[in-house]
């Protein structure tokens, strides 16, 4: 899976929302930053719902989870720290009798 695939489908999708002009991300140091352009006023609310849901569309059917922290705005320019990450699976037995414990998964 190449997530670069998965950032543009998000990114195409979170541009058809009405509050949206332009989406872009960039990385820096490694974390990747989302830039968004907005049309009008919109609540930070509003657009972290607009995040939210253009990332499930963009994982729908794959492993990943998203994370998404507001960190500044500037008169219409709003940036995220947005990332895309799969989520990390257990690879011991801990005794605790774990729904997710890796001595069941042999047994199915």
């Amino acid at each position: 899976m190449d997530i670069e695939v998965i950032w543009k489908l998000f990114l195409k999708m979170l541009c058809e929302y009405d509050s949206v002009a332009q989406a872009t991300y960039k990385k820096s140091a490694g974390i990747p930053f989302l830039y968004i352009h907005a049309n009008e006023h919109p609540s930070k609310n509003e657009l972290e719902k607009a995040i939210r849901q253009s990332a499930a569309g963009a994982m729908k059917g794959k492993q990943l989870h998203s994370e998404t922290e507001f960190i500044r705005t500037e008169d219409h320019l709003f940036v995220f720290r947005h990332r895309f990450y799969v989520p990390q699976r257990k690879m011991f037995c801990c005794g605790n009798v774990c729904p997710d414990c890796i001595r069941l998964k042999n047994q199915e």
